[in-house]
């Protein structure tokens, strides 16, 4: 079965860096587009960062843009959300997703949260 399961989330200053990694199987990885969502407290859902099967193509919010980097090892069926200058803002749990099929797959999550 599909499993998609996070990990590398925790407590960061502000200013910080984390490296967050969602290791999936049950799928051939390669063929499919895969996201990075969050949700914080009392917020909807929102897709942070979104890369193709290749990796050619990247696509994130303006929240993030040029702090975030999505990017992915399809040998190691492994995709990765490098987070840089972090701000209280981005406290959030963050959950890997893809979808196909009229179906969505999401992990358990991994808690981020940045403070001081």
């Amino acid at each position: 079965q599909v499993q998609l399961v996070e990990s590398g989330g925790g407590l960061v200053q502000p200013g910080g860096s984390l490296r967050l990694s969602c290791a999936a199987s049950g799928f051939t990885f390669s063929t499919k587009i895969m996201n990075w969502y969050r949700q914080a407290p009392g917020k909807e859902r929102e897709l942070v960062a979104q890369i193709t099967s290749t990796g050619g193509s990247t696509n994130y919010a303006d929240s993030v843009k040029g702090r975030f980097t999505i990017s992915r090892d399809n040998a190691k069926n492994t995709v990765y959300l490098q987070m840089n200058s972090l701000k209280p803002e981005d406290t959030a749990v963050y959950y890997c997703n893809s979808q196909w099929n009229w179906a969505d797959y999401w992990g358990q999550g991994t808690q981020v949260t940045v403070s001081s």
